[in-house]
């Protein structure tokens, strides 16, 4: 299981963005200087006594009349709903209870999640007893919190972490590889999985955006087992109102949470947009497993260099993940279908991979041999040891003296070293400095 996602909901104006920003806290700006990686604030990791999850705002609605603010609450209640492990649905202690509030509980006790009920505003202790009259939503015990002033957030985030202990974790689909689709609509993701599953699952139409939730296909092959996940195309922002965006764009965002593999899928017909780095690039940003798939291969007239040039082309622009691997293909036609799986299978073992600490410690020995880390702040970096402490992604810690004596560019070279020694192809790979006293 990926990390536990965390919706918030409500209705406008009672305080889900302060709150999404409170506990996004300082960790949300830390990953703006990534090459190619830009986003939008809809998303973040958070973590509370040592529970690392995902939390998603569904807000950013502000509509004139109340009968919009409700259908649209309604959508970002079933949105929540499908996508999250835990809601915190948010209600304001200042205006009290109102219609659209009673709405929505009644959707979120049918829907069978953990709700943790936020009553907000709430600013000194006097007003606690706004809390009372949210008992008539049903939704058990409310938490008084100020998202402002950042009280009772931590009687709040312990109900929320508290709740992760149901989450069912489903041993059946973990012997799933679990392979997520990616890209804009109509490049043909939904033909792929067909092809591969080899029969007519998802409808597929060349009307951009026929496939609107992401649909989970399991597949057992000789290679192994897959769980196929197609998810909503990503349409850019002029075809379509913000709001279904937002909303495609959570569905995909917490598909390639769950999955192992993500393959960005493109139409060789088509320039690389804005949207696919950005979503690939948040792959990238949690070091899954990534391959790209170039799909209509069969509509391009070539010569002998043809894919080397596109190859390289794409490579230039998707730059910062330059351990991708790249696969043309036509699913209409099925060329080159049948190696997919066996590439996200290769990608998939490299992203499972473990290195003996013996192995690993010769190869950096080796590395600082051929080039010491240069001075940084005056003081020179010195590697006691590193060792491999997970998988999925790869993650190794290394033991220095000074944490602060790294140099971005001498964590890229260690990083090209694991890469060129051990075959971390098709992988993110994790690279964690500690400061360990000789």
């Amino acid at each position: 299981m990926g990390k536990p996602i965390v919706a918030i909901v409500g209705r406008p104006n009672v305080g889900k963005s302060t709150l999404f920003n409170k506990l996004a806290g300082k960790r949300i700006a830390i990953v703006e200087d990534k090459p190619g990686v830009t986003r939008d604030r809809i998303y973040a990791s958070s973590e509370w006594v040592g529970q690392e999850f995902t939390i998603i705002d569904t807000g950013g609605i502000e509509p004139k009349s109340d009968d919009i603010i409700l259908a649209q609450m309604r959508r970002q209640a079933l949105i929540a709903i499908e996508t999250a492990n835990v809601i915190i649905f948010i209600v304001d202690g200042k205006s009290g209870l109102t219609d659209t509030d009673r709405e929505v509980a009644q959707m979120l006790r049918k829907s069978k999640k953990s709700i943790v009920l936020a009553v907000n505003k709430v600013d000194s202790i006097k007003e606690e007893e706004n809390k009372f009259e949210f008992y008539n939503l049903g939704l058990g015990d409310p938490v008084a919190i100020s998202a402002s002033q950042g009280l009772g957030l931590g009687d709040m985030l312990d109900m929320v972490v508290d709740n992760f202990k149901d989450i069912s974790n489903d041993e059946a689909s973990e012997e799933y590889i679990k392979i997520a689709m990616i890209g804009k609509p109509n490049v043909g993701k939904s033909s792929l999985i067909n092809k591969l599953l080899g029969e007519e699952r998802n409808i597929v139409s060349n009307i951009p955006g026929t496939t609107r939730d992401a649909i989970d296909s399991p597949l057992e092959t000789e290679i192994g087992k897959f769980m196929l996940i197609d998810t909503a195309g990503l349409r850019r922002k002029s075809k379509v109102k913000e709001e279904i965006e937002r909303y495609s764009v959570i569905r995909t965002l917490t598909a390639i949470e769950r999955a192992d593999v993500c393959i960005l899928m493109l139409d060789a017909t088509e320039e690389l947009s804005e949207q696919d780095e950005k979503i690939i690039g948040y792959a990238h940003e949690l070091n899954k497993a990534i391959m790209v798939i170039v799909n209509k291969w069969d509509l391009i007239e070539k010569d002998d260099k043809t894919m080397k040039k596109f190859t390289d082309d794409l490579r230039f622009k998707l730059s910062f993940m330059n351990y991708a691997p790249y696969l043309f293909i036509s699913a209409l036609s099925g060329q080159r279908v049948h190696k997919v799986l066996e590439l996200a299978k290769k990608c998939y073992d490299n992203y499972s991979k473990r290195i003996a600490t013996g192995v690993l410690n010769d190869v950096i020995s080796e590395a600082v041999l051929r080039q010491e880390p240069p001075v940084t702040h005056g003081k020179r970096l010195k590697i006691f040891y590193a060792t491999q402490v997970d998988v999925k992604p790869p993650t190794f810690v290394f033991f220095v003296n000074d944490s602060s004596a790294l140099h971005y560019s001498y964590e890229r070279y260690l990083n090209n070293q694991l890469r060129e020694n051990f075959d971390f192809e098709g992988t993110g790979i994790k690279t964690i400095f500690r400061e360990r006293k000789e």
